[in-house]
């Protein structure tokens, strides 16, 4: 009987697949380069390498592989599994299910990998036995998933979740989408290493960010940013209480409008601090939010990790399998 299914959790850096049974627990896992810069056809190729390879190391009968699920960043038709826009791959209207069914013989299906790492988070993480909940990843910028009434929710035109592009102020700093005032613009690690580096580089502010950086204020990582903390670096302090702010008005918002069960707040710079920042957090929604609106709401931290790709990538698969 086939009991199991396969995880993918692709990037514009690295490809993890894993085979995942049936109560959420990883058998064996693979992971390889991407090589986004060598084209489509490649990367699925590796796609499928990957897949085989995580196939041979758990060691079971490859009959016994339900279908794949895939999280892809970008735009994409999780009905047709057609990636229609990834720029960190250099991808346009790239038919990533059908390819990747040709290549392995196993029924696939495609979702966004933020919706996907949501999924993982409510169907294994921290919010199981929820009904509607919201996912919010901080981190090089900021992505979102919406569950509704335990299904992942897409929108008409297959794009609701995008949280990072909710406008938090009118006329803001222009976002990589193209628009102005962004959350994503106001506090990602991007929007905050800007912030550092006008601070440094153009009003000669003072930082240990310098001497963590070797001057390389580009290299800032959440790990970097846990560093200037740990070591009460005033600026540090004062670009992350900037973004703590918005996140608030964005997370009120979304309460205000949705209020569900659940803000499940993952991605690296969440999971590099400690939990003061989630209680600050937790004090800028309750400012921007309306009143009574966040009683039964949860504010909480995402448990599973680098595993919340694969492993909902995994749900994704076995969900979809029932339903096809």
């Amino acid at each position: 009987m086939n009991t199991n299914v396969i995880g993918v959790d692709m990037g514009g850096t690295k490809i993890l697949a894993a085979v995942v049974n049936a109560e959420g627990r990883i058998l064996a896992a693979a992971k390889i380069p991407t090589k986004a810069d060598k084209g489509a056809t490649v990367v699925i190729d590796r796609i499928a390498s990957c897949i085989q390879k995580a196939i041979d190391k758990s060691r079971v009968a490859p009959e016994s592989i339900q279908a794949v699920g895939i999280g892809a960043p970008g735009p994409l038709d999780p009905g047709t599994g057609v990636v229609i826009f990834a720029p960190n791959l250099g991808w346009k209207d790239v038919p990533l299910k059908a390819e990747l069914e040709t290549r392995t013989g196993i029924l696939t299906f495609v979702d966004n990998d933020v919706n996907v790492g949501t999924l993982g988070e409510h169907t294994f993480g921290v919010g199981q036995n929820v009904q509607n909940l919201v996912g919010i990843f901080v981190g090089t910028g900021i992505g979102g998933g919406i569950i509704m009434q335990g299904e992942l929710f897409h929108g008409a035109s297959k794009t609701a979740g995008e949280i990072g592009h909710i406008i938090v102020k009118a006329d803001g700093p222009r976002c990589g989408c193209g628009t102005r005032g962004c959350l994503e613009a106001l506090a990602s690690r991007t929007a905050m290493t800007k912030q550092f580096q006008k601070a440094i580089l153009k009003k000669g502010k003072k930082s240990i960010l310098s001497e963590l950086t070797g001057g390389e204020l580009g290299l800032i990582r959440s790990g970097t940013l846990a560093k200037a903390i740990q070591r009460k670096d005033k600026l540090t302090l004062k670009v992350l209480k900037r973004a703590t702010k918005y996140l608030g008005v964005g997370i009120g918002s979304i309460v205000n409008f949705l209020n569900p069960e659940m803000i499940v707040l993952g991605g690296g710079v969440v999971e590099a601090l400690d939990d003061t920042f989630l209680d600050n957090i937790r004090a800028a929604v309750e400012k921007y939010a309306l009143p009574n609106t966040l009683n039964g709401v949860q504010i909480v931290r995402a448990k599973l990790g680098d595993d919340a790709g694969i492993l909902g990538a995994a749900a994704l698969a076995r969900q979809r399998f029932k339903a096809a």
